[in-house]
């Protein structure tokens, strides 16, 4: 069993293609939200047959362009030893479409369905029904398989005495003893049928959850920069540049149309306030079902069971709240394990940074308080410091960048000739202090143990370099990568284009901090048969392809 499944909806050998479509659950769905909801079984049987056999005429497109590709590949003139391995790789991606005829039919919204239909995701009663569902599309894309078998001939490498044992082709013959015997007279035109895949894009398109997820969130909030001057917009809160912004929330489309069932405009939704649009969701069948809120318990149950449908994987991730322990991921991965899922991916509440702002920030900050949370770590009196020396334009000058836990937390630069700290120190400490209200930040260093004060730091700059390198400071302590902050600088136009500038000598000075091995978008290489694979190294751009090297 997988850990996580990045892509592995879709268990693949060498050369072979994920073919992906899914069904829109929602789409069968009468009278969604009242008393009348019912689940249209006869559509969803004519959708899912047509939708199989659409996949295996997808076979056939990939099948006619990838020997497009290879006679294209014969014809062309380069000599057949540099295209033996694309010839090798296209030929490999040939036969395993035509020997396997492999397809991923799937689905989406599973969660809106439930709610849509007045079950309550994460109970019992919705994962029978959910299964109901799922078994039901196994069986009828399986009996389409089989139909297209006998019209077009079954893939090529079947044989049924190699799958005679197969656990899930004797649940078939269980539920289905007719269609098991037609696939064991005909074989069927598809190796391998069904999956769930993520359907993030797809979802979104069609405005609905993605693939077995329950809903992330009913309602979540967004804000618009608010332009200078316009009176009649309202101003929720202003951040820590000044910047007035205005928070409204966003409502799930299929949560929306239940506001609507339940007598809603369009103009009263926009203004609901925060406590009706709680109110709300307390009535809907969303409610104690949405990411953490939901049982894990249950929902990796509810995977298990429908995984005994799916004979390829499913992708589907459990939401743990932030304090879940390593007792309780451990046990979902048992749960996991016992229930018979082939992959699953945990994700506690904030172990990823800016992934949806789940909460107003009027409200998390309060309205009197009109400051976005910053998570910069508070200044201590005193940070290990280190000195990196360049050149900007001819003159010799001094970077003091200080230390937070290893990491630059602010830089100071100056004239080398304002300082009179000998060559061969390269370290110490930057100490704020404050004098007459004002904060001051001193260079300390140390003369066979006898501590030397450089100065106020901020008396020895040039003003232009003094208000870049406040900035860059600011960027630092709020803890902004230093890979991206050095490519920010790189492009700013503030400095003469050279190699003896001020701002590539903060560069230099900001890039020998950066972790080996950080990756960097990839360029053009000097090997042109090669794309450059950018990392960082000592300090310098280097390329683990062709072996360039960049630090400047």
């Amino acid at each position: 069993m997988c850990s996580n499944n990045l892509g592995g909806e879709i268990p693949l050998p060498s050369g072979d293609s994920c073919r992906l479509l899914a069904d829109n659950l929602w789409g069968y769905i009468k009278y969604p939200f009242t008393d009348k909801a019912e689940f249209d079984w006869e559509l969803f049987k004519n959708d899912v047959t047509k939708a199989q056999r659409l996949m295996d005429d997808i076979v056939d497109l990939e099948i006619e362009a990838v020997e497009r590709i290879l006679a294209k590949l014969e014809n062309d003139p380069e000599p057949a030893h540099v295209k033996q391995r694309e010839i090798a790789l296209w030929e490999l991606i040939l036969e395993k479409a035509k020997m396997g005829r492999r397809t991923g039919h799937g689905i989406t919204a599973m969660g809106d369905m439930l709610a849509g239909l007045g079950y309550k995701y994460g109970t019992k009663e919705a994962t029978d029904f959910a299964v109901k569902v799922m078994k039901f599309k196994k069986l009828t894309e399986y009996q389409s398989s089989v139909t297209l078998a006998q019209e077009r001939g079954a893939f090529p490498i079947w044989e049924h005495n190699l799958e005679k044992d197969n656990p899930f082709l004797l649940r078939i013959l269980d539920e289905n003893p007719q269609l098991y015997n037609d696939m064991k007279k005909y074989g069927r035109r598809n190796i391998a049928i069904s999956t769930i895949a993520p359907t993030g894009t797809v979802s979104m398109m069609s405005q609905t959850t993605s693939g077995i997820e329950n809903l992330f969130l009913a309602v979540y909030y967004r804000s618009k920069k608010v332009v200078p001057g316009v009176s009649s917009v309202r101003v929720d809160y202003t951040d820590a540049v000044g910047d007035s912004w205005m928070e409204f929330p966003v409502f799930h489309p299929k949560f929306k149309v239940f506001l609507k069932v339940q007598g809603l405009s369009d103009s009263m939704i926009e203004n609901l306030t925060k406590d009706e649009v709680n109110y709300w969701i307390q009535k809907s069948p969303y409610y104690g079902a949405m990411s953490n809120d939901t049982d894990w318990v249950e929902k990796v149950r509810m995977q298990g069971e429908i995984q005994k449908h799916i004979d390829h994987s499913i992708s589907v991730t459990v939401n743990l709240p932030k304090d879940a322990t390593v007792e309780t991921v451990a046990k979902v991965y048992m749960t996991a394990w016992e229930s018979g899922c082939k992959g699953v991916t945990v994700y506690r509440d904030g172990c990823r940074s800016g992934v949806l702002n789940t909460e107003s920030m009027k409200d998390k900050m309060g309205a009197s308080e009109a400051l976005i949370d910053n998570h910069a770590p508070k200044r201590p009196k005193e940070l290990k410091c280190t000195i990196q020396k360049f050149h900007n334009k001819g003159e010799a000058w001094l970077a003091f960048i200080g230390l937070y836990e290893g990491k630059p937390y602010e830089i100071f630069t100056g004239v080398a000739s304002s300082f009179k700290i000998p060559v061969k120190v390269n370290s110490g400490f930057i100490r704020k202090i404050k004098i007459d209200g004002e904060n001051q930040y001193h260079f300390i260093w140390f003369d066979n143990g006898v501590e030397k004060d450089e100065g106020n730091l901020s008396t020895c700059f040039n003003r232009e370099y003094w208000d870049f390198a406040k900035l860059i400071s600011m960027l630092l302590r709020h803890g902004t990568p230093l890979q991206y902050l050095v490519s920010v600088l790189d492009k700013l136009n503030f400095d003469a284009d050279g190699i003896s500038t001020w701002k590539k000598g903060v560069i230099r000075a900001i890039k020998k901090f950066i972790e080996d091995g950080i990756t960097i978008e990839d360029r053009a290489c000097s090997d042109e048969t090669k794309k450059c694979q950018l990392r960082y190294q000592d300090g310098c751009v280097t390329c683990i392809e062709c072996g360039m090297s960049k630090c400047g």
